[in-house]
């Protein structure tokens, strides 16, 4: 089940942990081939070699075509309710965006590698766990050759915008971080920590499905 990473796509490429992400599959020597779908051209991605961009307004629009040949899929995408304006938004990009990803690769020789949420529950009270607890049901059901499924906990790191709430959670954490012991399984983990996780997973992952909770996360050194 386990093989090296040769090529890889990435959707959510621009976000805390997706560009953490890319700078870590461009140090792989054997990966020589990365591509990072985006919304709009960005800069900063110029400087990584192996990254080459697809810019493609409308995620839903990629087709088979577009992702054929990769040994990995990587999706980082994930937004918050208050950022998509409405559960129906949020639904749009949380939900369909990465469902419509992942049917790509059913059927095909391609590892895909999912961050979902702690808590993602389809039972749950809360909106945002429910819908990631669809996601992972959703995931689940495909005939997929290898799924790696990442619950992370509050993510630590600078984001190119704002998020109020993850913003003073961090500040507090920062305060009292010597306070958290490290078997804490809430305890908040960096972008790093999830991206490393995420190639760790996808280099040595026997199992055909596999969930890496916030406590293992927290180990990736």
């Amino acid at each position: 089940m386990t093989k090296s990473i040769k090529s890889a796509i990435v959707i959510g490429a621009t976000g805390l942990v997706g560009r953490e992400l890319l700078n870590q599959l461009n140090r792989i020597e054997s990966c020589q081939n990365i591509t990072a779908v985006v919304r709009h051209e960005d800069s900063a991605l110029k400087c990584l070699e192996k990254v080459q961009q697809f810019i493609l307004d409308d995620f839903l629009l990629l087709n088979d075509e577009d992702v054929n040949g990769y040994s990995h899929a990587f999706s980082c995408l994930g937004t918050t309710l208050k950022k998509a304006g409405s559960k129906q938004k949020f639904h749009d990009i949380d939900y369909e965006i990465n469902v419509h990803f992942a049917d790509l690769f059913e059927s095909t020789d391609t590892h895909y590698l999912l961050i979902s949420a702690m808590g993602a529950n389809i039972h749950s009270n809360f909106f945002y766990n429910r819908v990631k607890g669809e996601l992972e049901k959703h995931i689940q059901s495909l005939n997929l050759q290898c799924v790696s499924i990442l619950r992370p906990s509050l993510l630590l790191g600078e984001r190119s915008e704002q998020r109020s709430l993850e913003d003073l959670s961090q500040k507090l954490y920062q305060k009292f971080s010597h306070l958290v012991p490290d078997s804490f399984k809430y305890k908040p983990v960096t972008a790093a920590q999830v991206a490393h996780t995420m190639v760790e997973a996808a280099q040595t992952q026997t199992e055909k499905f596999e969930i890496y909770d916030n406590l293992r996360i927290q180990n990736s050194k």
